[in-house]
């Protein structure tokens, strides 16, 4: 069974590939950095050799940096261990049409070793682990990101060229809701949505920010898993679509000095059974105060997975929409954990994360947290009312090298996510610091060349 009827399964997938509706197979696995890798398949040849068998890619590519230079550091993948391969196992759930790319679809993988032991560090595999955590629970957990960007009409190769200064944003002005300012984006827009649609996910609006040329797109929710795979999916293809029309996006935190962009991430558990659990009668439950308390309570230890580069941190200004204070409050933007919605509706939103967000890992560090705190029984304090980052409350850690040790130490971290997955993305952390900081940038230049 697909997960709607725009996915394809197996049988329509390789009747089309007969037919030659079908003769490109991207298979794709998410990387650390929340990217897409993997390769394009010939059609045939997928169907010949890889259906039922999957295929294989190099373990290098979950110890690399966002220059996919090879890096020290990691316990899986080294010069001494001889870059081995890890196994592509195709999840058939995820067979997307891509219509903006002629006769081809998208599979997206799990990873495994060669015995077949799933790989530990893989974004998909630490999500999943925390998705079988709460199964043995008795629950299950939904959730939407809101993905921020923006657009600029210059292409991907102009903004090379131009070092990706004095670039032209698609609006000129604060377009919050603006309908004549997302109009003048419409083209681009709308390609993205439907496009999206046909490839299985469920289109809700766009809608302008306020950020010269940001927009958010919106799609419904669903299971973690399938938000998350959505949501790399959404990037990747926004990313392609933009570059066919000569234009670029950029989904990093702060792009400039204005607002950054955000990935608000909405979650709430059911039963097993689809029950409500999170609401009862006209109440939130003890369960839902609970498992925010523990998400709040792990908030400092998981921000290095909400905010995994140097320029994540640059987002966390005072009165700015992204928050500091670790505080939760119901309907309160201010706050790093925001309630709403009632009955069905019921969801904590975290707002802490960046558009530069891993979704797989930032999901499973809430589910994490939140089990955590079910488990425990912890208890939710008062919600904040009024400015939060007045309030004079503790914040998350303001720079990538504080998270990184906060995370590094978490006890919470590592006996929640495990050994492996700590270290491994603490090294990502230094190795993201490292390159940062050999780096002389323009503000240096600027403030130094003559006058110091």
């Amino acid at each position: 069974m697909t997960r709607n009827d725009r996915y394809l399964s197996e049988s329509e997938l390789t009747n089309r590939i007969a037919t030659g509706e079908i003769d490109t197979v991207i298979v794709a696995f998410t990387d650390m950095q929340g990217r897409l890798q993997g390769k394009r398949l010939h059609a045939a040849y997928f169907v010949d050799h890889v259906l039922g068998h999957g295929t294989e890619g190099c373990n290098y590519l979950l110890g690399v940096d966002i220059d996919m230079n090879t890096v020290d550091g990691y316990a899986i993948t080294s010069w001494e261990r001889g870059y081995g391969d890890m196994e592509f196992v195709l999840d058939m759930d995820t067979v997307r049409i891509l219509t903006h790319l002629p006769a081809t679809v998208m599979i997206q993988c799990d990873l495994a070793w060669p015995d077949g032991t799933p790989v530990a560090q893989s974004p998909r595999s630490i999500l999943g682990q925390q998705v079988a955590k709460a199964a043995e629970m008795g629950y299950a957990a939904v959730a939407g990101t809101e993905l921020e960007f923006i657009a600029f009409d210059d292409s991907y190769e102009a903004a090379h060229r131009a070092d990706y200064r004095a670039l032209t944003p698609a609006n000129q002005y604060n377009v919050d809701y603006s309908i004549v300012g997302t109009t003048r984006v419409e083209p681009l827009l709308r390609q993205i949505r439907n496009v999206m649609y046909d490839a299985g996910l469920d289109v809700e609006s766009a809608k302008g920010e306020c950020n010269f040329g940001q927009h958010e797109i919106g799609f419904l929710f669903a299971d973690v898993v399938t938000t998350c795979d959505n949501h790399a999916v959404y990037k990747t293809v926004a990313k392609e679509i933009a570059a066919q029309q000569g234009r670029s996006i950029t989904f990093m935190a702060k792009w400039d000095e204005r607002e950054g962009s955000s990935c608000h991430i909405h979650l709430s558990l059911r039963g097993t059974d689809g029950e409500i659990v999170f609401w009862d009668d006209d109440a939130r439950t003890p369960l839902y105060d609970s498992f925010v308390a523990g998400v709040l309570d792990g908030m400092s230890d998981m921000t290095l997975l909400y905010a995994p580069n140097v320029n994540s941190y640059k987002r966390f200004a005072d009165g700015s929409f992204a928050p500091t204070a670790i505080a939760w409050g119901e309907d309160n933007r201010t706050c790093a954990v925001r309630l709403v919605g009632r009955g069905a509706g019921a969801r904590m939103e975290n707002r802490v994360p960046g558009a530069d967000v891993n979704p797989y890992l930032a999901v499973a560090a809430m589910l994490a947290c939140g089990l955590d705190g079910i488990e425990r029984g912890l208890e939710l304090g008062p919600p904040t009312e009024g400015n939060a980052y007045t309030a004079g409350l503790p914040t998350v850690p303001r720079t990538l090298r504080a998270a990184r040790e906060v995370f590094h130490s978490s006890e919470l971290a590592r006996r929640t996510l495990g050994d492996e997955v700590v270290d491994h993305y603490t090294n990502m952390a230094d190795v993201e610091l490292a390159a940062f900081e050999a780096t002389v940038t323009d503000w240096e230049r600027r403030r130094g060349f003559e006058r110091m």
